[in-house]
C-alpha cells in the first residue's frame, strides 16, 4: 500500500478560492458595512446618494470615461448581458464567440430565444477562436474572460476602432483584473460578485455612445419585459444611469458593494491588476513544480488570470469531486472543482480579492488531496 502524504502544516488563512461568489476583500465583516440604507427606500434620498455613489466609485476604479454611462440592473451579470441583447440585437447580423459554456449560453439565447440565425465562431474549452476571423460589420458577443475555461482575451486589439457593428462584452470576470480600452467597448456587463468578492443578484451594465445611439434608433421586434426597458418615448431612460434602478435593488448588496469599492480604491486598479498578477504567478509555479497538474488553457497569453482553470493527470469527475470534498473537509480549499460543464479539472480564483500567500499555501494541498483521492 502506498503512503499517504501527512496533511500540510499550514492551511491558507482564507481558503475561499470559489469563482463565484468569490472571496471577500481582506478585513471585510459584516459589521463594517455602512448600514445607513438599509431599512430606507432605494428612490429615498439617502437611497439614491448611496447607489449614486456606488456608480460613481465603479466609474472612478475602472477609469471609465464621460462617455460611456454605467447603471445598476437586475440578474447579476446575465441579467445585463441579456437586457442588452434584448434591447439592441437585429438590427444588423450577429456573430457569437464561444468557447465556455457562458459563451455558449448567449448562442442559444440568440438562436432559440431571438431567433436571429447569428453567425457562430466556437472553439474547444482551452482554447480561442481566430480573434482576427470575425466580420465587424456584424455586432459581435464575447466573454472577456471565459470564467469557466480559463481562456480570456488578450486584449481589446481584436477590435477595430471603425467598426461597423457593435462590440458586446461580457467582462464579468475581467474588469478590475485587466486592462480594458473603453474605446474599443461599446456594452459591457459585470457582476460585483467577482473581483469585488461582492454579492450576486444585481448586474452593471456599461453603455458606450454607439450603444446609446442604437437604444435610441432602434426598436427591436419581440416584446421587452420591464426589467429591460431601457428607452421611453424613444430616448435612453438616463435615471437609470444616475442610481433609480429599473426595480427594487438589495441595499444591503449596494453597501457591500461600497465597501469592496472602497478597498478597491485604496489599492487602485493598477493595484488590483497587480493581485490578480501576483496570485495567477504563484499558481502557475505550483503547476509547474507538478507533472500530474496543467493548465486547460495551453498559451500564457490567453490564460486567465483570475479563474484560472487546471487539469488533473488521469482525473475524471469522480476524482475532481473527491479532491474537493477532502480539501473543504479540511478547511483547506472551497469550492474548488472545475464548472459543471467544463473537463473534468480544478478551478481556482485568482482574483485580487484572495492574497497571495493563501494561494502559496494551497500547493502542498493539492499535493495531498490527489494522493488521498487516488488511493481511495
Amino acid at each position: 500500500m502506498t503512503d499517504l502524504p501527512p496533511k500540510p502544516a499550514t492551511t491558507p488563512a482564507r481558503p475561499y478560492f470559489s469563482s463565484g461568489p468569490c472571496a471577500k476583500p481582506p478585513g471585510w465583516s459584516a459589521d463594517r458595512l455602512n448600514p445607513v440604507s438599509l431599512g430606507r427606500s432605494h428612490r429615498s434620498k439617502i437611497g439614491k446618494q448611496r447607489l449614486q455613489y456606488c456608480i460613481d466609485l465603479m466609474r472612478e476604479l475602472l477609469k471609465l470615461p464621460d462617455t460611456h454611462r454605467i447603471g445598476i440592473v437586475p440578474g447579476s451579470d446575465t441579467g445585463a448581458f441579456e437586457m442588452a441583447m434584448w434591447t439592441m440585437l437585429g438590427a444588423r447580423p450577429v456573430t457569437a464567440l464561444a468557447w465556455e459554456s457562458f459563451g455558449e449560453g448567449w448562442v442559444t439565447d440568440a438562436v432559440k430565444q431571438l431567433k436571429i440565425d447569428p453567425t457562430v465562431v466556437r472553439a474547444d474549452y482551452g482554447q480561442l477562436p481566430d480573434l482576427t476571423a470575425i466580420d465587424w460589420t456584424h455586432d459581435v458577443l464575447f466573454t472577456w474572460n471565459g470564467t469557466t475555461s480559463g481562456v480570456r482575451v488578450p486584449n481589446a486589439d481584436f477590435i477595430p476602432p471603425d467598426r461597423e457593428g457593435l462590440s458586446f462584452a461580457d467582462a464579468t470576470s475581467g474588469v478590475f483584473a485587466y486592462d480594458i480600452d473603453w474605446a474599443k467597448i461599446d456594452v459591457a456587463t459585470f457582476s460585483w460578485q467577482k473581483v469585488l468578492g461582492g454579492e450576486g443578484a444585481h448586474g452593471v451594465l456599461i453603455l458606450g455612445p454607439r450603444a446609446v445611439e442604437r437604444l435610441e434608433t432602434y426598436t427591436p421586434a419581440w416584446p421587452l419585459p420591464k426589467v429591460f426597458r431601457l428607452v421611453s418615448k424613444g430616448k435612453l431612460t438616463e435615471g437609470v444611469f444616475k442610481g433609480e434602478t429599473i426595480n427594487t435593488p438589495s441595499m444591503l448588496a449596494v453597501e457591500d458593494a461600497i465597501f469592496s469599492l472602497e478597498w478597491g480604491k485604496s489599492l487602485g486598479e493598477n493595484g488590483l491588476i497587480a493581485r490578480s498578477d501576483a496570485n495567477a504567478a504563484a499558481l502557475d509555479k505550483i503547476v509547474a513544480d507538478r507533472d500530474w497538474l496543467g493548465h486547460l488553457a495551453a498559451d500564457p497569453a490567453t490564460r486567465s488570470k483570475t479563474s484560472v482553470c487546471l487539469t488533473v493527470e488521469g482525473a475524471d469527475e469522480a476524482l475532481i469531486k473527491k479532491m474537493a470534498s477532502l480539501l473543504d473537509a479540511e478547511g483547506a480549499a472551497y469550492d474548488v472543482a472545475g464548472y459543471r460543464d467544463a473537463p473534468a479539472g480544478l478551478r481556482i480564483w485568482c482574483g485580487a480579492t484572495v492574497d497571495t500567500a493563501d494561494i502559496e499555501a494551497l500547493g502542498p494541498w493539492l499535493d495531498w488531496a490527489y494522493a488521498t483521492a487516488k488511493a481511495a
